[in-house]
């Protein structure tokens, strides 16, 4: 004896028509995702401005693609979830502000070695070169390879203006003086000498000597000033976060 189908009689004949089903299945997704994209259409941004965000300094900046370049993000994240344990491991969890002048970000999803969104001075300078230098030197059960030769690669300064131009044409605020002192501040930054200016257009900038080589600047000085600076820049505290003041 057939069982009698319990759905009403035009739902019926929705589930049996293969055409009707998809027809309507796709309208229901479509007026969903108009939903939620049409408002995005009426905002500028969809990132809360946060107090205490700037762009890189140009010496950071550099880091920044060194890091890259050498695959660092392969292995540490910078994405510290809503979790009770990532948060009293890490810090306080990272919100979209954070990265809203990285280009591309580097967020990732494995942690061979730990996440790096709150690593920004954890450590000394001179602790960072020793870890890069010989990893586990200071690390023992360390499986990270050595970046000895970034302290013997001179660093590329010479297309910092065309880089930093880049950079400004997709949002990064980066002013005429910016880029017009990029060299003096990458200079200051790496030497920790007159600094002022520097801090003055990029505060709570780390200040060297980075790699402990005087006279010279190196890619170790840039990748270490990068580091310096992650997850220091926003005071949580003043942060409204979830809805509250």
């Amino acid at each position: 004896m057939a069982t009698p189908s319990l759905a009403p009689k035009g739902h019926a004949i929705i589930e049996r028509s293969t055409a009707l089903l998809f027809m309507f299945t796709l309208m229901v997704m479509s007026i969903g995702g108009l939903v939620e994209l049409v408002p995005l259409f009426k905002l500028e941004t969809t990132i809360a401005p946060v107090k205490g965000m700037r762009p890189y300094t140009p010496l950071e900046q550099l880091g920044r693609n060194i890091y890259t370049r050498e695959g660092c993000y392969l292995c540490h994240s910078q994405m510290i979830r809503p979790f009770r344990d990532e948060v009293e491991r890490y810090g306080h969890y990272s919100i979209a502000a954070e990265s809203m002048y990285d280009h591309p970000f580097l967020w990732g999803s494995k942690r061979t070695g730990p996440d790096l969104a709150r690593v920004g001075s954890k450590y000394s300078n001179a602790w960072h070169l020793a870890h890069l230098e010989d990893p586990r030197s200071v690390v023992p059960v360390s499986i990270m390879p050595a970046y000895a030769f970034l302290k013997d690669k001179e660093l590329r300064t010479d297309d910092i203006d065309l880089h930093l131009a880049a950079l400004t044409k997709v949002g990064v605020p980066y002013t005429a003086e910016m880029r017009a002192k990029a060299l003096e501040d990458i200079k200051a930054q790496a030497s920790g000498e007159n600094a002022d200016a520097l801090l003055a257009r990029y505060p709570k900038a780390k200040v060297g000597p980075f790699a402990g080589q005087p006279g010279r600047i190196t890619e170790m000085d840039a990748l270490i000033a990068y580091l310096q600076i992650l997850g220091t820049l926003v005071d949580f505290s003043d942060v409204r976060l979830e809805g509250k003041d």
